[in-house]
């Protein structure tokens, strides 16, 4: 006995906090003001990703939101680093959000729309003409039989089941499915993205052309990302180049790319690309974002062929300047400096006094310090993001399915019931929306009934007077 009641005092013990779960928990995550309550939050933080620029480095937050003045009196380079602002979608508490969301539309669909897709597929026959006078709509009609109803009813689109003298419709049941693939959507859209938040990565490389690269400029990587990052294949500049304008101003710049394999150095694929055209390969993405005058090949006198790299003078990004230095005396002790705006091929050559001495464009040659300088190439440089999000596919797979159930849900399910008794027909139906169309179809259903005008029928027909 002592045994028994120990077992049945665990097992009560045990149902206090389902029970309280149940009541209490649930009904408050599967609430609609919660879950639009969290839509509001995360739209709130979301914005603040975009505004404030995600996976910068801490002197670029340092420079751009300093401690005095603080943006808003409040937002220094600080507050950002310590929240998380500077990688938004990263952060737990985002990431928590997410789930909390996904959670609550989970829960939202178990407990609400699959019963109610349970209950819309249920249904039963009527017998007693009571019974119709309950619904929105309904009449009774003398001398008919459910032949030429069911004929009506097959043309409209409904399903029918007969049992006797009873009769069942019903139509449209794809407009209770639509919201639970709308939250399948919603779900998997969220799966998505929290999924390229921890696997995916975001790089930046500046490589001069002709060069081959790995990614090691790692902006921001979720801490399952290390297996997205390439190591099995590098990417080498094959050429890079800029298209301009008659004015002189930058129309287009391009990169021809190659993957190669890494062991066996052959080309797996080759993309020229663009701005807004990328190079995708094993699910990682190379965009063209930015330039730079990497370097010069110059030859004093009849020397060997140098390859000077070039500096960029400032942080601007317009009017920006590269520049570099050239030895004119083997002890160093006299030279001259060369500055290019772009990849044009005019070069600036300054003494070491800061006084212009000339200009030199690429392929020509210029005598200064007593020595022939001759300048072969300006080579350029790539500017390219480099990123991988695995749960691009996902969130898209998640987006279409949003939209289908959208659509879905516009579709009404209407439901009519009919039975003959005593040489009548009582007929009424019901629908969750787009009332008055339903109303309208119900009414001429009910006139192709009849040998006479609607003023034949013999009782009341209800059509309420408001519709929501």
């Amino acid at each position: 006995m002592a045994i028994e009641s120990n077992v049945a005092a665990s097992g009560s013990i045990w149902q206090i906090p389902q029970q309280w779960w149940r009541k209490k928990i649930v009904p408050v995550i599967a609430n609609l003001k919660f879950a639009i309550t969290l839509v509001l939050i995360i739209a709130v933080l979301s914005i603040t990703g975009t505004v404030i620029e995600q996976g910068e480095t801490p002197g670029f937050y340092q420079t751009n939101y300093p401690e005095h003045p603080a943006l808003f009196g409040f937002l220094t380079w600080k507050v950002i680093q310590v929240i998380g602002l500077d990688h938004v979608y990263r952060t737990w508490w985002y990431l928590g959000l997410l789930l909390l969301f996904g959670i609550s539309l989970m829960t939202c669909t178990f407990t609400t729309q699959l019963p109610m897709l349970k209950s819309a597929r249920k249904w039963k026959f009527y017998e007693n003409p009571k019974f119709f006078q309950r619904l929105a709509l309904s009449a009774e009609i003398d001398d008919r039989d459910l032949t030429a109803l069911s004929e009506q009813l097959q043309a409209q689109k409904y399903k029918i089941f007969t049992e006797g003298d009873k009769l069942y419709a019903r139509k449209g049941l794809i407009g209770k499915i639509g919201p639970i693939v709308v939250h399948i959507g919603m779900i998997l859209t969220l799966l998505g993205g929290v999924w390229g938040a921890m696997t995916g990565f975001i790089g930046q490389e500046m490589v001069p052309s002709g060069d081959t690269f790995q990614v090691k400029n790692i902006l921001d990587a979720g801490p399952l990302a290390r297996n997205q990052i390439p190591k099995d294949w590098s990417v080498k500049v094959n050429r890079f180049w800029i298209d301009y304008t008659p004015a002189g101003t930058i129309d287009q710049f391009y990169s021809d790319l190659s993957v190669i394999d890494n062991s066996s150095k052959k080309e797996l694929d080759r993309q020229t690309i663009h701005v807004n055209k990328p190079l995708k390969y094993d699910g990682v993405y190379y965009y063209q974002t930015d330039w730079s005058i990497s370097g010069v090949k110059v030859r004093i006198n009849n020397s060997p062929i140098f390859r000077l790299p070039m500096a960029q003078l400032g942080q601007g990004v317009q009017n920006r300047i590269w520049g570099t230095w050239i030895p004119t005396k083997p002890d160093l002790s006299e030279g001259v400096s060369l500055l290019a705006k772009d990849l044009q091929g005019t070069l600036l050559v300054y003494d070491t006094k800061g006084q212009l001495v000339s200009s030199v464009r690429a392929g020509s040659a210029l005598e200064v310090n007593g020595v022939t300088l001759k300048v072969l190439e300006v080579i350029g440089g790539t500017g390219l993001q480099i990123k991988a999000d695995p749960g691009i596919p996902i969130v898209y797979l998640g987006f279409g399915l949003l939209m289908l159930g959208v659509v879905m849900s516009y579709f009404s399910h209407s439901q009519i019931w009919a039975v003959t008794k005593d040489g009548k027909l009582y007929l009424g139906g019901r629908t969750n929306r787009a009332q008055v169309v339903f109303e309208r179809e119900t009414i001429e259903l009910i006139e192709r009934l009849q040998d006479t005008p609607p003023v034949g029928i013999t009782s009341d027909l209800q059509v309420p007077t408001a519709v929501n």
